[in-house]
């Protein structure tokens, strides 16, 4: 299945209209039926989704790509100007939204990991507390910037992210991620509007 780039000048514009929610539901429909389910991985008692499948097949790829730019066609006004990943799966579908949405795309990494002069932002995991960083040059105030990532789960993460972006001036426009884990209610952590492709809620 070949992939096109949109029009540039339609990018930004709605993408509310029937077809396209059709679309999207047609599409969605076959992302998650390629999802995979590891029973007792990491660790016993944990059902494991593994989204990795869908990278293995371009035609399931560029269906996920479509999905989420649909998602963004349909739900903000003005296209962003950044795409930000959080590490690690947050690199495997950001470079290629932000592309298909004509934005940068800027990482989000664990401490220690980029060069130059960078922002810091602490977040608490199960053991303690650790740290994620952005090139301080990576977002310039006033920019309308979406947080992509594979899954929400108690949403400490995501929230370091968006508290990074916001740190720089960037405008946080929301967070999409393929999945979530709804009963740690990580969304209410996050200070922008959150949406999970393949889970029940948007």
């Amino acid at each position: 299945m070949s992939s096109t780039l949109p029009d540039a000048s339609k990018v930004g514009l709605p993408a509310s209209d029937a077809t396209s929610a059709a679309e999207l539901a047609s599409l969605k429909v076959r992302l998650r039926g390629a999802l995979r389910q590891f029973p007792d991985f990491p660790s016993p008692g944990i059902l494991f989704e593994d989204i990795l499948p869908i990278f293995a097949d371009p035609s399931l790829h560029e269906a996920l790509i479509r999905s989420l730019e649909l998602h963004v066609l349909a739900n903000y006004d003005q296209k962003p100007d950044v795409i930000v990943g959080l590490e690690a799966r947050g690199f495997l579908m950001g470079p290629s939204l932000a592309l298909r949405l004509g934005a940068s795309f800027v990482p989000v990494r664990k401490q220690g990991k980029l060069p130059g002069p960078c922002e810091t932002q602490g977040y608490e995991k199960e053991y303690g507390q650790d740290f994620f960083q952005m090139q301080s040059d990576s977002i310039k105030p006033g920019q309308k910037v979406l947080v992509i990532d594979d899954i929400i789960a108690t949403g400490g993460s995501a929230k370091a992210g968006g508290e990074l972006i916001q740190k720089m001036g960037g405008e946080l426009l929301g967070f999409i991620f393929l999945l979530e884990l709804e009963f740690l209610h990580g969304r209410d952590k996050l200070p922008a509007p959150v949406y999970t492709l393949l889970s029940g809620q948007a």
